[in-house]
């Protein structure tokens, strides 16, 4: 809390403002996957330089009682583009020129290095005279084994909102600590009382901060090309777009798709913006299927079949395939780890790799009947959710040569993934990253266009000659003391009293990994988090429900598995089979959550987009809807405009500083849909429902 501005404290004190203080004062921002991240503000529940200031102190001491005998202790310090500009609009109150407006993950880097600085640690910054320089987490995990630094921190909130930062913590080996180390990290920064800084310049001069080597960038981009090992030879047509979604991956996935030789489009307004403006929902998430509408708006015009995108830290890929008939296919992240893996491996014209495949237990199962196919491979598949587990088998690989009863080099390594659009190639950056995946995607992409097919009929084959597997991951969010208190209360009813049937499927088996007696005893407080996950098994797919450790959220995770009893199906019916039995699937299991705290959603609010918070879904539903239909019986709109102004208007605390009506149009379809035999509804349903679609 900026205690040199109480004045703003005092203006929270309001009535009106009483439910945002205490939701800034519940809790210290909690340490989940890694770090902490959240809403930018004032309290201790908030993202703000004071949080940032102790979680660095604390890390500061960690290290020093960690490494005794080093002689000197290096960390590497990144950044990514975001700016604080209260988009939402939750600090209106306080007027245009309060302390917080304008904080950026460049400024709080900054303020991080001169703590490291003062606390006798040698913090390496991304060109420390230029305030827009970024570090994307992939090249610091990559540096920090390269400086041989002890550890480092990102300032960045991944894919989040614009309004939202974070500051990621690393070990030596350029991962995040696993249980039980991050509880020594987490214990360190709740003891941390006094913290020590120094001026940036002062700390420059003497040679505590440093700029990065500039040869260490041109290290990273030449280890994806000696990778990529001409693969495929990259043409000038078909042109390949290519978005960093407004964030920092230009430096890392452009420059290599560039220096492979690829013919790269990057929209001209989505280069570095910290605030995501032209984003739709300012969600710049390769997740949101609705984040790469502009690029594929320009891809159209511009005839480019293929968008590929990253999130602000681009460790994160998106991709989204033209198909023949003008429309635009997203793929979702199991969907691009089943096409990479395939093409890895099992490829006729492919490198035909054979070696370690690692995933976690709610990615796609068809990576492990991959590796099995391709023989001489081995798959892991059942790790906690979180990149930093998949570094920790590379980890003891690297220590011991063996990994349970997995026995191999981590030079093996084909591939890793999750299901969040995660991938990893390379055992010597120990986290995800855009780049090698999109190098592997445009290449293929290529190919296929030379053969007259596109990526979605190679992955429709790889189904069609594995099997029917499919993926549908949904979220519920549930933000502040209220929200925590009704994910406390599903998950401790699912443990209590678990579902015995869902969407017609007897359930035969669930795994609590609360459950000591079944996985062990608890490393640590922080094993709790990443072990607070139910698994529900039929026969024929696998159910699993978790807390985010980085959102406020609730996730889970529909994995259908192959079954002989499905109609026969091949080609696009086979896909569309399928995704109908996952999507099913999935809103029954949503259905059954939301049961369990006694709330329900009608078909509307299942279909509105799950970045939207759980209570504007419910106002929507019992709300919004009403009034709609009953504004459009009683001829209370003039035309489709007057109507959508008024959807944008009842809908803007949706997607606070957004525009809500894209997030709008499934919800609208089916309710035009239902609505359409009504007598009294008005020919305006009909514009509405061609709005709808788009």
């Amino acid at each position: 809390m900026p205690c040199a501005h109480p004045e703003v404290l005092e203006r929270h004190l309001q009535e009106e403002h009483l439910d945002l203080l205490m939701d800034a004062f519940w809790q210290v921002l909690p340490f989940g996957t890694g770090g902490r991240r959240g809403r930018v503000g004032y309290g201790a529940n908030r993202l703000n330089p004071t949080t940032v200031t102790m979680t660095v102190q604390g890390h500061c001491e960690y290290l020093q009682k960690a490494f005794p005998k080093r002689p000197e202790l290096v960390v590497v310090v990144a950044n990514d583009v975001r700016v604080f500009n209260d988009i939402a609009g939750t600090y209106r109150f306080l007027g245009s020129d309060h302390p917080l407006l304008g904080t950026s993950s460049r400024s709080l880097a900054i303020l991080a290095c001169e703590i490291y600085a003062a606390n006798g640690i040698i913090a390496y910054l991304a060109e420390p005279g230029n305030d827009s320089a970024v570090l994307t987490t992939p090249e610091l995990s990559f540096l920090i084994s390269q400086l041989e630094a002890v550890g480092g921190i990102n300032v960045s909130a991944s894919h989040n909102p614009p309004d939202d930062n974070g500051v990621k913590v690393y070990d030596p080996h350029g991962s995040q600590p696993v249980p039980p180390q991050d509880q020594h990290l987490i214990d360190a920064m709740e003891g941390a009382e006094a913290v020590a800084s120094m001026p940036f310049e002062t700390a420059l001069d003497q040679g505590r901060i440093r700029a990065i080597p500039e040869d260490m960038h041109e290290r990273y981009i030449e280890l994806y090309v000696e990778k990529y090992a001409g693969v495929h030879v990259p043409t000038k047509y078909p042109e390949v777009l290519y978005t960093p979604l407004c964030g920092s991956g230009l430096t890392t996935t452009g420059e290599v798709l560039e220096r492979l030789g690829f013919s790269v489009i990057t929209p001209a307004d989505q280069g570095p913006d910290g605030s995501f403006s032209v984003i739709p929902f300012k969600a710049p998430n390769p997740e949101v299927p609705q984040s790469s509408e502009p690029a594929m708006a320009l891809a159209s015009v511009k005839g480019v079949g293929l968008v590929l995108s990253s999130d602000p830290d681009a460790d994160r890929i998106g991709l989204e395939v033209k198909l023949g008939d003008g429309s635009w296919y997203h793929f979702d992240g199991n969907q691009i780890a089943t096409v990479l893996c395939y093409f890895l491996m099992l490829d006729q014209d492919g490198p035909h790799r054979k070696g370690l495949v690692i995933e976690t237990l709610v990615t796609t199962k068809i990576l492990g009947r991959i590796a099995q196919r391709a023989g001489q491979s081995w798959c892991v598949d059942d790790l906690p959710v979180g990149f930093k587990y998949v570094a920790d088998v590379l980890k003891s690989l690297e220590s011991s040569g063996r990994y349970r009863d997995v026995s191999c080099s981590a030079d093996q390594l084909v591939l890793a993934a999750e299901e969040s659009h995660g991938i990893m190639m390379v055992p010597t950056i120990k986290e995800k990253d855009a780049t090698p995946a999109g190098m592997y995607l445009a290449a293929l992409y290529q190919r296929l266009h030379g053969e007259g097919r596109t990526l979605l009929d190679y992955y429709i084959r790889i189904l069609e000659e594995l099997g029917g597997y499919d993926n549908v991951n949904r979220s519920i969010m549930m933000a502040g003391p209220e929200g925590e208190s009704k994910k406390n209360r599903l998950m401790e009813s699912l443990r209590s009293s678990p579902p015995t049937a869902l969407a017609g499927s007897e359930v035969i088996k669930v795994a609590d990994y609360w459950n000591e007696e079944a996985f062990g005893p608890f490393l640590s407080e922080t094993d709790r988090l990443p072990r607070n996950l139910i698994q529900l098994f039929t026969e024929y797919s696998i159910i699993t429900v978790r807390p985010s450790g980085t959102e406020p959220k609730l996730k889970f995770y529909c994995q259908l598995l192959p079954r002989q009893d499905r109609p026969p199906a091949s080609g696009e019916e086979l896909l569309r089979q399928l995704r109908a039995e996952s999507q099913s699937l999935a809103l029954e299991v949503y259905r059954e959550l939301l049961g369990r705290i006694d709330l329900a959603l009608e078909e509307p609010g299942l279909l509105l987009p799950d970045i939207i918070e759980l209570d504007q879904k419910l106002h929507f539903d019992q709300q919004t809807v009403p009034q709609l239909r009953r504004s459009l019986t009683s001829g209370g709109f003039a035309d489709l405009e007057t109507l959508l102004s008024w959807l944008a208007e009842e809908s803007a605390d949706m997607t606070p500083g957004a525009d809500p009506l894209p997030a709008l149009r499934a919800p609208l379809g089916y309710l035009c849909r239902s609505w359409a035999q009504d007598p009294a509804m008005p020919p305006l349903l009909r514009d509405l429902e061609g709005w709808a679609k788009g």
